[in-house]
């Protein structure tokens, strides 16, 4: 569990290393930095929220019986994609929020995650990558 704890450790710090970069860009790039400044702050907490709640879900369903587990596991799943639903009609509805800074807030995390994997998993596309003639 210490390695998994390390792991969403690392993820998180990225995520926010990222957000942070992203809110001092928007700063100079935008006309009205504030909403974008928000938006990624918004998005990003509510993406690490969902985040957290997934892995808390992971391992006490590892912990039940499999009809347990899977029903627990549809109920939090269900209840995370309620989270992400009011956060998008909140991103995009209100005017102090720019809506496309709350989307990579919230998608940002899962892009780290995605990349994380595909830098720790060079072999595996090493495999795919190999051509017949070489076997």
């Amino acid at each position: 569990m210490d390695k998994v704890i390390k792991l969403q450790y690392k993820i998180i710090v990225t995520d926010i290393a990222i957000l942070l970069v992203l809110m001092l860009l928007s700063v100079f790039t935008t006309k009205n930095p504030m909403t974008w400044i928000m938006g990624y702050a918004f998005g990003g907490i509510m993406g690490i929220l969902n985040f957290i709640l997934l892995g808390r879900t992971v391992y006490k369903a590892s912990m039940m019986s499999p009809n347990k587990a899977q029903a627990y596991a549809s109920v939090n799943y269900f209840f995370r994609m309620i989270i992400t639903g009011l956060v998008l009609i909140i991103g995009l509805k209100a005017d102090y929020l720019s809506g496309i800074a709350v989307i990579i807030g919230l998608l940002l995390i899962k892009q780290i995650i995605f990349f994380t994997q595909i830098q720790g998993s060079k072999s595996f596309f090493k495999k795919i990558i190999k051509r017949k003639e070489d076997k």
